[in-house]
């Protein structure tokens, strides 16, 4: 069989070229990389959601034993819906001595650079077996990796470091917020506009809601973040979006809001919710019930991810830090499967090409110097592995 071989650009360019938004299945994109890997003697292990039609991959490279070395990546991206692109978002262009594409930066960039290297990673007689870990919907809060995750000491391997290629710029990232979602339903009680007294108006309960949520905002901004590592340097909150009501003249039975929280490490994440709850029973439901009985407040949690606790020290760490040659580390306000990986036992750590700023944007471009830098980088990590 024929050996296919990439550089890192042609591989990103093929890869680019799969539209992996997340509304859509992966699928194809992963057989291309099981076929590939496969042609280079690398089997893969899919962790499949029949459901979706999407999957995650699992490889190694070396000797298959527990322990090693993760580079993990999602295969998904964001929506270019909407978006005023100069080119083909799904075809990988150059200009202006950069390469244009959805997900160049964010984060194929990485993946191809990682797949680009395997024929040079098989060549090497690796004492330290290296793993591929591609997931999906990791955009729409984590989904793929963490059925993957639950698989790590079963039947695939634990390992010890785990490198999230994010785009850090190549720089050291030991940390960053968690991703709290909410929804929050209001049901309250139907009548005329002209007879509000006779109604519980959802809407309004929702924006007493609300304001309690921006007062807690508020006292999240001024704890703020005594590492001061954080930018914005405190807990943020959003309200992301809202509907309710039926017509004007009708006071509205139900409002829906959905809402989020970025929290610093180590915070308890059961605590905005907690004080929401309670404001709810004591300021605001004996009023609504007085009304109708079967009034309600109901807030439940959705998807997000765990924060990404900085490990001083850690084995990740301190083995970016000796092939980077640097020992700065910064943080990320932006949330990651790192802190996943970091629950599951492993040491974790950012480190991969492109810059965030132009992550979900149109005109999404990587400067091939990044490229190049995370090639050296993971050239450097086959010879730290083959030591």
């Amino acid at each position: 069989m024929t050996k296919p071989r990439y550089s890192a650009r042609e591989m990103l360019a093929r890869l680019i070229a799969f539209d992996t938004t997340s509304r859509l299945s992966n699928l194809p994109l992963i057989e291309f990389v099981a076929d590939y890997l496969s042609a280079h003697g690398v089997d893969s292990h899919l962790t499949t959601d029949e459901a979706t039609g999407k999957a995650s991959l699992f490889a190694t490279i070396g000797p298959a034993e527990r322990g090693g070395i993760v580079l993990s990546g999602h295969t998904d991206v964001v929506p270019v819906d909407g978006q005023d692109w100069s080119s083909d978002p799904f075809k990988l262009t150059e200009r202006d001595g950069r390469l244009y594409g959805r997900g160049t930066c964010d984060m194929k960039g990485f993946l191809a650079t990682a797949l680009a290297l395997v024929p040079e990673f098989q060549a090497r007689e690796l004492n330290i077996p290296l793993h591929l870990a591609l997931s999906y919907d990791e955009e729409v809060g984590g989904i793929g990796v963490r059925p993957m995750i639950a698989r790590l000491g079963g039947d695939l391997p634990m390992p010890k470091i785990v490198i999230v290629g994010e785009p850090t710029s190549m720089k050291i990232v030991n940390c960053h917020k968690g991703m709290n979602s909410f929804v929050t339903e209001v049901t309250g009680l139907e009548a005329h506009s002209s007879n509000p007294h006779r109604g519980v108006n959802a809407i309004v309960i929702a924006t007493e809601l609300i304001g309690e949520l921006m007062r807690i905002a508020a006292e999240m901004r001024e704890r703020g973040d005594p590492s001061g590592r954080f930018d914005p340097p405190y807990t943020s909150l959003n309200i992301g979006t809202i509907s309710g009501g039926t017509a004007l003249n009708i006071i509205p039975q139900s409002c829906r809001f959905e809402w989020e929280f970025r929290n610093l490490p180590g915070q308890d994440c059961d605590e905005i919710p907690r004080r929401l709850a309670a404001f709810a029973e004591s300021r605001l439901l004996p009023e609504m019930r007085a009304v109708f009985p079967g009034a309600a407040i109901r807030t439940t949690r959705g998807v997000g991810f765990p924060d990404f606790i900085p490990e001083e020290g850690s084995e990740a760490e301190t083995l970016v830090k000796r092939l980077i040659e640097t020992n700065e580390v910064r943080s990320a306000a932006y949330a990651t499967e790192a802190g996943l990986f970091q629950q599951a036992g492993a040491a974790t750590i950012l480190c991969g090409p492109g810059d965030i700023a132009q992550a979900h944007q149109p005109d999404e471009f990587i400067d091939p110097d990044q490229i190049e830098r995370c090639e050296r980088f993971l050239r450097r990590l086959a010879d730290y592995a083959a030591g």
